[in-house]
């Protein structure tokens, strides 16, 4: 098998394409022969030596990836619910950037008919993350607006799609102009410029009397306003701190982190009582072993993509072993939608 490795953190250089040996299915595993790997913000954050998940499940070397979708290549011994052949996508916890990886049944899902690999890869983490926000944590009611940042992005994009089919009022936040049309598309009634000077007032404009919810993966460039935003009764959904790494360099600024760090807004619980706000947050990474919660919210999505009211996001292929270009295009935050590893056998 080949897989990409990272012996060490730093920038791009520190993924390399290496030869391994051929996995063997352990008991209650099954062995999926790997076509596409989503590539998802975490594993830049692996990369470089930031991923509280990645130090306590495996350390160095590491294989990042967290989801992936392939073919059943064997089963271990108790697997009955997949075959030999079938199709199948799901996440991994970690080892998703290569040939093959080796995961339990219980995180794995056949691929629909009429979905394609690569389709499938870019599916579980942002789709997930998304659910597990607005549906596990928000509970949002039919007609409640709701604002998501990162609007044109993976999981914002999944956020948009899965709020329309709660039945409520997505408003989006993009990066740039030309995301706006991305957003449009996934479902927003409305999307805002981050750069815009008089984003803030326009967001409160669309909403007066405050927002149910709001999905922030930025950290402390807009926590403190996405808290403000928010209604009587509303919550905050802390999922990600892009904005403490520097776009383009590969490596963070220790400088900038401990800065980011220190303006990160600190939510007392007094205030939070009196203004009747929540503020909640999550790693999907440590959810896995809730097969419980994975298993309810993949086959309800599931239902949801045969009907046709979710769909897949629009994909931009690299070659496995170009997992460090891959990497790059998604920290210049010029992407929209979702980045998926392209596996071949063989390089």
């Amino acid at each position: 098998m080949q897989k990409i490795e990272i012996k060490q953190a730093g920038g791009y250089q520190r993924l390399e394409w290496v030869e391994a040996p051929d996995l063997c299915p352990a008991p209650g595993q099954v062995l999926v022969r790997v076509g596409a790997a989503g590539v998802n913000y975490a594993d830049c954050i692996v990369r470089m030596g930031l991923y509280e998940s990645a130090k306590k499940y495996v350390g160095w070397p590491i294989t990042p990836g967290f989801e992936i979708a392939g073919v059943v290549a064997a089963v271990g011994r108790g697997v009955e619910t997949f075959a030999v052949g079938d199709r199948v996508f799901g996440v991994s916890r970690f080892g998703g950037y290569a040939t093959e990886v080796s995961v339990p049944p219980e995180q794995l899902f056949l691929i629909p008919e009429g979905m394609s690999i690569t389709q499938a890869a870019s599916i579980p983490v942002v789709f997930l993350t998304a659910w597990y926000a607005l549906c596990e944590l928000c509970r949002l009611e039919p007609g409640q607006k709701v604002l998501v940042h990162s609007a044109a992005g993976g999981v914002g994009s999944a956020a948009l799609q899965i709020a329309r089919v709660l039945q409520c009022e997505p408003v989006g936040i993009v990066g740039a102009e030309h995301k706006r049309a991305v957003a449009l598309e996934n479902g927003a009634l409305e999307v805002f410029v981050r750069r815009d000077p008089e984003l803030w007032q326009k967001v409160s404009r669309a909403e007066p009397a405050g927002y149910a919810a709001a999905l922030d993966p930025n950290g402390a460039d807009t926590l403190w306003q996405s808290y403000q935003a928010l209604g009587p009764m509303g919550r905050l959904v802390v999922y990600g701190f892009s904005s403490m790494i520097p776009k383009g360099r590969g490596t963070p600024s220790y400088l900038k982190l401990a800065l980011k760090y220190l303006s990160t807004p600190r939510f007392h619980p007094l205030q939070m009582t009196g203004a009747n706000k929540s503020v909640m947050a999550f790693n999907l990474s440590y959810l896995f072993e809730r097969h419980d919660l994975l298993q309810k919210a993949m086959h309800a999505m599931l239902e949801l993509f045969g009907q046709g009211r979710l769909w897949p996001l629009g994909v931009r292929e690299f070659a496995l072993r170009d997992a460090a270009q891959a990497q790059a295009a998604l920290e210049s935050g010029d992407t929209t939608g979702k980045l998926v590893l392209v596996a071949a056998r063989g390089g």
